[in-house]
């Protein structure tokens, strides 16, 4: 979907059209960040070790939140960012959002509980965050050390976004340290994963390969609107 690893302005210097296809997975990643928000809030991703060796771990567990009446923080309220809102809305979830591109009489603010947040004080209220922004020179590193500092110790961070959001060293030492309290990484500042990575064997972390937009239907989606754009652009030639 993002477009940072095509060199776009030499696609276009060579005639090369370069087609995303925006939108076509926003319902599988929205899915995707709901269902690690419930599962990050109650910790039950993160058991299952512990059960198979038998140490039942009922009581922490026990410990776990409902999201119905949590606050969601949404950074950057594009397609799929929007439709996070609504999902999570229908769950009972508080959502604020941060979006620095969108003007403040933009419609996409009716959906989310004014006023429009500055990302330090997303940071600070959200009991869930989930990033929906590209990687650019402005992003790259948007969640470093200090801002990382600003979540709620409990606080469940999500990125389904672009790994190089998030200063990777830093979330690890948080979680070990027991200074927050989940973390859901679909994207990785390198992918795939290097065997013994940093983010292994960290506490309170899921770890899944560059799939939350990736279904049976998102795929389908996803190849019929690059087949109707290359059809398109074959007709104009």
């Amino acid at each position: 979907m993002g477009l940072d690893n095509i060199d776009v302005e030499r696609c276009q210097a060579r005639g090369i059209r370069v087609i995303p296809a925006s939108g076509a997975n926003a319902e599988s990643v929205a899915e995707y960040v709901v269902t690690a928000a419930l599962g990050g809030l109650r910790g039950v991703f993160f058991a299952t070790r512990a059960v198979e060796a038998g140490t039942w771990p009922r009581q922490m567990l026990s410990q776990g939140r409902e999201a119905t009446g949590k606050t969601l923080g949404v950074i950057g309220l594009g397609n799929i960012g929007r439709l996070v809102v609504r999902k999570a809305k229908a769950l009972g979830m508080r959502v604020i959002a941060h979006d620095a591109l969108l003007k403040p009489d933009d419609p996409a603010w009716r959906d989310v509980e004014a006023p429009p947040r500055t990302l330090e004080q997303v940071l600070r209220e959200s009991d869930v965050l989930s990033l929906h922004i590209p990687l650019n020179n402005e992003t790259r590193g948007l969640l470093n050390a200090a801002r990382l500092g600003l979540m709620r110790r409990n606080a469940v961070l999500i990125n389904t976004a672009r790994g190089g959001l998030i200063d990777e060293h830093a979330l690890a030492a948080m979680l070990r340290q027991g200074r927050l309290g989940g973390a859901a990484l679909d994207v990785f500042e390198q992918e795939p994963l290097p065997k013994n990575s940093h983010l292994a064997q960290v506490p309170g972390l899921l770890l899944t390969p560059h799939v939350a937009g990736v279904t049976q239907e998102s795929n389908e989606r996803v190849s019929s609107m690059i087949a109707r754009g290359v059809t398109e652009a074959l007709l104009r030639t």
